[in-house]
């Protein structure tokens, strides 16, 4: 039989665990929600009844745990049918809907992926279209191909020199939208030659939705979502209001040319001539009012960073390059690093500001509780200390991205995920790529 288990999960989550786990597994049910339910109402949850069987949840923890467990009924996989082909002929309008009815868009419309359209994006890599760029993870069960990467580029309305970045953002195997009831949002930061090669905008109204490459490479991550499982709601989608970030994902580049410091994928490892993509994860963005003329740009920073519940001990910096270079030449900060450590030092909560948050409670006490630093320390401190929540310099990311008509910062909860490289993926990195053919398979493939 294995090991007894007593897996347990609220209500709410019903279809995605029985439809992820399949019919053995004895699933018990409480009521919902878990996060903000205060701990008499979460002792209810145990002593009360199973909302899906009527039985009382304790007696059915321990039935699980010293009885052979009752095998349920099965349960349809929530992702639903991955099949792949081009449809029949139809009007637009038509199409239109049943990509939405599908679950492969967001509602929007797309440009319908017409077989010469996808040909012609595929020309934009040297990859063929059945290479598999991002296998399956349990937060992406679905293997993703070339071919599938290239469907949505088409919808999003990208080009195909972008291809090989929207390629390098899949290849992560991250999803633009996580399975989480809270609203996570993500954000991509393209360095490297490629940024001036696709024209991605790292100036003026750089998060503003006025550039095409911006636009379509973010929305073509949410897309590849949808096609490739979808984002269903109870399925892979759960959060209880989403964000309105997840349309485009925070597209971005860094403004290497016009920044005083080293870029950002130099720091995480790469050469400065490589094009690499990087990604970010997140809920909230604030931004600076004004300048710093009666405090610094880190003591500015810092009291923002405040408002965030820093439970991640994460936080990123996306300041104009007028604000770098005063940062630099006039508050002494040489580089990214020296900046974000005096943030480090200058951001600062008591701790009950910190211990009283629902998902600083929920996710870091179990750290304290296990004796990791420095959360251990801060539990056992009175309410009202002060602890330095950001603790760690190295979480605190600096991207220099604007036009430089005003010295003006934001600042966001958003963590660093992962880098991902670009060349790879491009027609100019591969020898083969000198006959035209990069992208398209090497004899004709009917994909109807």
């Amino acid at each position: 039989m294995g090991i007894p288990t007593a897996p347990i999960s609220t209500i709410a989550f019903k279809e995605a665990a029985e439809g992820g786990f399949g019919g053995d597994t004895p699933f018990i049910y409480t009521a919902h929600p878990v996060v903000g339910a205060h701990d008499d109402a979460l002792m209810g949850y145990i002593n009360g009844k199973d909302p899906d069987t009527g039985k009382i949840v304790s007696d059915e923890i321990i039935d699980a745990l010293t009885k052979r467990p009752v095998r349920r009924k099965d349960f349809a996989n929530s992702q639903g049918d991955a099949s792949k082909g081009f449809l029949a002929q139809d009007t637009e309008d038509n199409l239109q809907r049943l990509f939405y009815k599908r679950g492969w868009t967001d509602g929007l419309p797309v440009i319908l992926p017409t077989k010469e359209r996808v040909m012609n994006m595929l020309k934009g890599t040297c990859a063929k279209p059945d290479d598999i760029v991002a296998e399956p993870n349990p937060f992406n069960p679905v293997k993703i191909t070339v071919m599938d990467v290239a469907i949505v580029a088409v919808m999003a309305g990208a080009r195909p020199e972008f291809l090989p970045i929207i390629l390098a953002v899949a290849a992560t195997g991250e999803r633009a939208i996580m399975g989480s009831t809270t609203p996570f949002a993500a954000m991509i930061v393209v360095n490297g030659p490629i940024r001036n090669e696709t024209g991605i905008n790292s100036g003026i109204g750089a998060f503003s939705p006025v550039n095409i490459a911006n636009s379509t490479i973010g929305r073509a991550w949410t897309l590849l979502g949808h096609a490739t499982g979808g984002n269903k709601k109870k399925g892979t989608l759960w959060s209880s209001q989403g964000n309105t970030i997840a349309y485009n994902n925070l597209c971005i580049a860094e403004n290497e040319e016009r920044s005083v410091w080293q870029p950002f994928h130099v720091q995480k490892g790469f050469r400065p001539g490589d094009s690499v993509v990087s990604i970010f994860r997140g809920w909230t963005m604030s931004h600076s009012m004004g300048g710093a003329a009666f405090r610094s740009h880190a003591e500015e920073a810092a009291i923002l960073m405040q408002a965030f519940s820093a439970y991640y001990a994460s936080a990123t910096v996306i300041i104009d390059p007028s604000a770098a270079k005063i940062v630099k030449e006039s508050e002494g900060y040489a580089t990214k690093e020296d900046f974000s450590r005096v943030i480090s030092e200058t951001a600062q909560m008591t701790a009950d500001r910190f211990w009283k948050t629902d998902y600083v409670d929920f996710l870091t006490a179990p750290l304290a509780d296990q004796g990791v630093e420095p959360y251990a320390s801060w539990k056992k401190l009175p309410g009202d200390a002060v602890i330095k929540p950001y603790y760690d310099p190295e979480k605190i990311n600096i991207i220099v991205t604007g036009g430089e008509t005003g010295p003006f910062f934001k600042v966001c909860d958003f963590a660093y995920v992962t880098s991902s490289p670009i060349d790879k993926w491009r027609n100019s990195s591969n020898d083969q790529c000198t006959d035209g053919s990069c992208g398209l398979p090497d004899a004709p493939v009917d994909y109807d």
